[in-house]
């Protein structure tokens, strides 16, 4: 049986990877070990369903609990037998974290005194201090969220005046507008660029995607009245607050004139130039980047590194147009290949999307 649907959304490797926040070369890695199985298309491109989404964020969950690639397998399979070593596994983890920990805590005694005696802290203790302390809190966090925004939901029976107050206009931290609508039984999202996409309940608040593993929760001001929401989405949270009713439109108007005179963003190029520059040094400047782009880009590093060493120096950039979703495309000459490069930005250029693919 095909494992899509009608309405599912299929993602080429490099869209995937970059709503996942993993490499491409990952993706491949879990291909040829057996844990996923995307489709491919009369182009021979591997393309991933939200079939696809949610058994990789199942597997970047059961990595979390520092299982081999083969023993995770076995758990997506029902062929896990040994449910002990997994928790000897587990166990190993945790008792590492609390020595770790605990090693942290009698340092922060010994310092404490040294400070007591009238002793200087020297930059050796505070080193010793900050590596004894650093904790894999924000990693586990995001992780959970991933595993969470992918889990199974359950659609309950929306109430109809609690849909209309939900529509509306909202606009991100990033200045990317959507619009949400009530079809009386649901509720209907916009984002610029992309196709319309449905959301079903499963609180009075609180909606999901069936095409992707994608949230989005409504929250209300003192008075009850819908005030904003928040998209959770790849182990992220993206707030938004409700606007006045005519900015969808405006921003859309405003992206159809870029699309129709090809207009790139002002220093589009130079810009471009620095970060192929930056990323090949290994050192992108992650000050310009929204928080969701930053962690991608810090995923994606090495591979990219990687690809801008075999590609070589770079000779040429050809601006090519406005993509329907408002990134700049650039076709960039190496010596050894070519690649198209997508750049999009906020509304005080500051970048929220970047992408690297082979020509089409």
């Amino acid at each position: 049986m095909d494992k899509t649907s009608p309405q599912d959304v299929l993602l080429t490797a490099a869209e995937c990877a970059a709503r996942t926040g993993i490499s491409v070369r990952t993706l491949r890695v879990y291909e040829a070990n057996g844990l996923l199985s995307p489709v491919r298309s009369q182009k021979n491109w591997r393309l991933y369903s939200s079939g696809d989404i949610a058994r990789l964020n199942e597997i970047l969950s059961l990595k979390q609990l520092g299982l081999s690639l083969s023993a995770i397998a076995e758990i997506l399979e029902g062929r896990m037998t040994d449910v002990g070593h997994l928790l000897d596994i587990q166990k190993t983890i945790l008792t590492a974290r609390q020595e770790q920990a605990e090693r942290g805590l009698r340092l922060v005694a010994q310092l404490q005194s040294k400070s007591l005696a009238g002793e200087g802290l020297s930059m050796g203790d505070l080193l010793d201090l900050a590596k004894e302390t650093k904790m894999n809190e924000a990693a586990d966090e995001y992780a959970w969220k991933r595993y969470d925004q992918a889990r199974p939901r359950t659609e309950i029976e929306p109430d109809r005046d609690n849909l209309q107050a939900c529509a509306g206009e909202y606009r991100f931290e990033d200045g990317i507008a959507i619009r949400i609508t009530s079809t009386g039984n649901g509720l209907r999202g916009e984002l610029l660029g992309q196709p319309e996409f449905d959301l079903f309940a499963e609180a009075p608040d609180r909606f999901f995607l069936k095409v992707t593993p994608a949230q989005f929760t409504f929250s209300r001001d003192e008075e009850g009245e819908v005030e904003g929401l928040v998209l959770h989405q790849g182990g992220f949270e993206m707030k938004a607050e409700k606007c006045a009713e005519g900015v969808f439109a405006a921003t859309k108007a405003d992206l159809e004139d870029r699309i129709r005179n090809k207009t790139p963003f002002a220093g589009g190029e130079q810009k471009l130039r620095r970060l192929i520059g930056e990323h090949r040094e290994g050192k992108p400047d992650y000050v310009e980047m929204t928080p969701v782009l930053r962690s991608l880009v810090e995923e994606q590093l090495p591979v990219v590194v990687k690809e801008l060493e075999r590609l070589g120096p770079m000779r040429s950039i050809e601006f090519r147009g406005v993509g329907v979703d408002g990134f700049d495309i650039y076709i960039v000459e190496f010596e050894n290949g070519r690649m198209e490069w997508g750049m999009s930005q906020c509304p005080d250029e500051t970048l929220n999307g970047l992408f690297m693919r082979p020509v089409p």
